[in-house]
């Protein structure tokens, strides 16, 4: 025989239904306070299986994870980037400036040697007696001879020459008692007309003469002299050009 329900009897499951739901969203409320995403006591102590992992509840998430259950994502942040400020550039010394010129002279070939040699003539001797003689009182640090030549002829024979005649303006010089390694020669051949276009359309021995002032040896010396009060004078001796009166013919 069916038993009715009574109004009372409904009333009572309808209480403990609802007493029961109440109990578990407070349990899982108690929870979530503890250790949220874990299945925790009510002390916040997460339960584990029998083999040490954690029980995780369906609102888990790895914004949630929790040492020693789960490895913790961490963001650190990036190591300041540190620029180091660069070395100094290393300045180098300036030159030294070079010893003022006391004495320039040029001096015409014809004068030191004859036609295509490079031995000193007697005026050419006589010539540099005299320079030795005015730099004699002079502090002096060097000496540049440089020998140069006319455009007639092959430039390497020309080269050639001009540096054997600047040579032996060194040699003589070192026996008038100048140190050799204070004189430097350099032989510029035919680079360095004196004349120009002046000969522009001579020919044979007119253009010879005409050329004679490219035929010559440069004496610069450098250093410093001693005047009235002892104060060093960088005044140069000038420039000066000797002729012996020859036939211009001298290469």
């Amino acid at each position: 025989m069916m038993k009715r329900c009574t109004p009372q009897l409904t009333a009572v499951a309808l209480a403990f239904a609802l007493a029961a739901v109440a109990g578990t969203a407070n349990a899982q409320a108690s929870q979530a306070a503890q250790a949220p995403g874990y299945v925790s006591s009510a002390a916040g102590q997460v339960w584990t299986s029998p083999y040490g992992l954690c029980w995780k509840t369906s609102d888990w998430t790895p914004a949630r994870a929790k040492a020693p259950c789960d490895a913790v994502q961490t963001v650190s942040a990036p190591a300041p980037v540190v620029v180091a400020a660069p070395a100094p550039l290393a300045v180098a010394p300036a030159p030294a400036a070079p010893a003022p010129i006391i004495e320039k002279v040029s001096l015409q070939s014809d004068v030191l040697f004859a036609f295509d040699k490079a031995e000193l003539k007697p005026e050419g001797q006589k010539e540099l007696d005299q320079l030795a003689q005015r730099i004699k009182d002079a502090q002096v640090e060097s000496i540049l001879a440089v020998g140069h030549a006319d455009r007639i002829g092959n430039e390497q024979y020309n080269e050639k020459l001009s540096a054997e005649r600047a040579e032996a303006v060194r040699q003589y010089l070192a026996k008038l008692g100048i140190e050799e390694n204070r004189v430097r020669t350099e032989g510029r051949g035919d680079n360095e007309p004196v004349t120009g276009d002046q000969c522009k359309g001579v020919r044979g021995t007119k253009l010879i003469a005409c050329l004679q002032p490219d035929r010559r040896v440069e004496i610069e010396v450098r250093g410093t002299r001693e005047v009235a009060g002892g104060a060093g004078s960088p005044a140069t001796g000038g420039t000066s050009g000797a002729s012996g009166g020859a036939t211009g013919t001298t290469k």
